[in-house]
């Protein structure tokens, strides 16, 4: 019994999940962030539904992280995706450690054995540290759950195989490869991208293995047993939860879901230059390095060597990912990036492959160095350098990037949309990231529930319409369209008198006014100021929260800057309104913060400065 509990607690495993975990503990985001977090959040809070495919499995799983006594509840989830990231680094531990425990990398056992363990922590670490994980790991997200789960599939693959080859029948790996292939499909369904490589797998570790009917039955069957976690989905829209996407409980609208038929995709051309930025999207060298990438291509070589069918299995795997990633969706060059993460188990399979290319040059080493007659301490440590290396200088070029622990734009982006608004105002946003933070904080915060938000891209849809039920009498008269622009212009002309009616910034940006310009409102805009008292541009101003925009001690992504951005332009516009009309003091109030968020419009806030000829305040 002892000897059991030593294994299960064998220190190497724990370091291959604690120290990835306790770093992204430290960095993780302490609130929602932009993108879907602030949609993920919502809909685990509500047990509803995310946008497609739904990710049914995800849900679940983070809204056990939601009992937590502690943080507010997109802590709690970003908590589960972080916790899903080291479980991922640990099943790559184990992976190492099974691809290589047949190779010896000296004539002592024990060093061998202390040498593998060294293998094995290092691509734990490697890939904890790699950008695109890491990058998930602060934040909810489901492609760490995703690479879990497929990881563990590998290793069930290869212990089938180990059992085979000691004459041992155990068609139960298969059958449990299965059922997990059919439960991932709720994390993602890129999982049966991994089949194919899978199968290949099976044929070339025992060709005869086709004609096991009644094996190939019963792993079908528990692949349909796994997949049942999608059911979920129309069982919660049944409920008529929040949080209700595509409104699942009728077959047709399950499918249209769970195929992604909310994201029509036009056709268009492709050349070489945008084919290459498609296939580039999975980038080897910018996760690992240049010295990552040379010993990535040595890794594949050495499972060319020791474990053939497992090399087959990764080269169709990366294969059908490129075929269907990039040749199938054929994405356009301005939705490329939404391709990346969809990568991430195939960068933990690249990071297992750096530490087996490192072992075997380090093997190769040791064979042609003249041998000591006893490893000692000295060398044991030399060893260790080398295989933390790699991850030590990918942790220093990638910690100040990945360090979200300060990261309250989001969260203080959507307190700034909703808090000054009047009584039952209606808010129409665009862009994802403009409307989910705010259903974040009003669903789950429960800020504002008197306010109706609107979301623009989505007005076409009736389960959308549904979730918006104080807005339905003004919806039958559009219930015959289907261009979200024209609905809006209709709702707005019913909504004009008799409810205060604003935008949001990119609302403003994205359509054209013509002569009937919008009133700036802070960071929003008023389309009906005289229905209500709102509040003055100074009261707007002076109940936001603004000490938080200076991305201080984290980096910026590109929705977070454009948010930053918004706060620091409509500042800028009204210390202009406020000049024109003579208010110097307060223009040069606003023209501060501009320059504390924005220092490098330095030049433009000094243009303005003269143009009023408000005294220099030092910016």
């Amino acid at each position: 019994m002892k000897e059991k509990i030593n294994r299960y607690l064998a220190v190497w495993p724990l370091l291959s999940f604690i120290l990835p975990l306790s770093l992204y503990l430290w960095s993780l985001a302490p609130s929602i962030t932009f993108y879907d977090s602030g949609e993920f959040a919502t809909a685990v809070y509500f047990m509803g539904s995310a946008h497609s495919p739904g990710y049914p499995l995800f849900l679940l799983y983070a809204k056990i992280f939601t009992w937590l006594p502690f943080g507010n509840i997109a802590f709690r989830i970003n908590l589960a995706t972080a916790v899903s990231a080291a479980l991922a680094c640990l099943a790559l531990y184990y992976l190492v450690k099974e691809l290589l425990k047949n190779f010896h990398f000296c004539s002592s056992q024990d060093v061998s054995s202390f040498v593998i363990e060294l293998a094995a922590l290092s691509g734990a670490l490697t890939f904890a540290v790699s950008p695109r994980l890491w990058l998930q790991s602060n934040h909810d997200k489901p492609y760490p759950l995703l690479a879990f789960i497929t990881t563990l599939m590998l290793l069930f693959m290869l212990r089938w195989r180990d059992s085979l080859e000691r004459g041992y029948e155990q068609p139960a790996w298969w059958y449990a490869t299965a059922f997990l292939a059919g439960l991932a499909s709720g994390a993602h369904q890129t999982v049966v991208l991994f089949l194919p490589g899978c199968l290949l797998f099976v044929f070339f570790s025992a060709p005869g293995m086709i004609r096991r009917v009644r094996e190939w039955i019963l792993s079908v069957a528990m692949m349909v047993a796994g997949t049942a976690v999608q059911l979920y989905l129309p069982l919660r829209a049944a409920a008529d939860t929040r949080q209700n996407w595509g409104d699942t409980d009728a077959l047709s609208r399950f499918l249209w879901h769970l195929l992604r038929k909310g994201y029509p995709e036009e056709p268009h051309s492709r050349d070489l230059s945008l084919l290459l930025n498609q296939l580039g999207a999975f980038d080897l060298p910018e996760q690992f390095g240049a010295v990552g990438f040379l010993l990535l291509i040595l890794g594949l070589w050495t499972v060319w060597q020791i474990h053939r069918p497992f090399f087959f299995c990764i080269i169709t795997t990366l294969l059908s990912f490129w075929s269907v990633i990039a040749g199938y969706f054929n994405p356009q060059p301005d939705a490329i990036f939404l391709t990346e993460e969809f990568y991430t188990p195939l960068y933990l399979l690249a990071a297992a492959l750096v530490s087996i290319g490192l072992f075997a040059l380090l093997a190769k080493g040791v064979a042609r160095a003249e041998t000591p007659d006893k490893y000692r301490l000295h060398h044991l440590l030399l060893f260790t350098v080398l295989f933390m290396l790699i991850p030590a200088v990918n942790l220093a070029s990638n910690i100040r990037e990945q360090d979200q622990h300060h990261n309250y734009l989001a969260q203080d982006y959507a307190v700034n949309s909703l808090r000054n608004l009047p009584e039952n105002a209606v808010l129409f946003t665009w862009g994802d990231s403009g409307a989910f933070p705010l259903w974040y904080l009003q669903g789950v915060e429960r800020l504002r529930e008197d306010v109706e938000l609107a979301h623009i891209p989505h007005l076409v849809f009736p389960w959308y319409q549904k979730e918006l039920p104080r807005l339905a009498v003004f919806f039958k008269a559009v219930s015959n369209m289907k261009v979200p622009e024209k609905i809006f212009g209709e709702l707005i002309g019913e909504l004009y008198s008799k409810r205060p009616v604003f935008i949001d910034f990119s609302t403003r940006y994205s359509l054209n006014w013509g002569m009937q310009q919008p009133v700036q409102f802070g960071i929003l805009y008023d389309l009906n100021r005289s229905v209500t008292r709102v509040p003055t541009d100074d009261e707007t101003w002076a109940q936001y929260v603004l000490h938080r925009l200076e991305p201080i001690g984290w980096v910026p992504d590109t929705d977070s800057r454009k948010a930053i951005v918004i706060h620091a332009y409509c500042m800028m516009q009204s210390a202009e309104d406020h000049a024109r009309k003579g208010h110097v003091k307060e223009a040069a109030h606003l023209l501060r913060q501009t320059a504390r968020i924005m220092p490098e419009w330095q030049e433009s806030l000094k243009q303005m400065q003269q143009r009023y000829a408000i005294k220099d305040q030092g910016w």
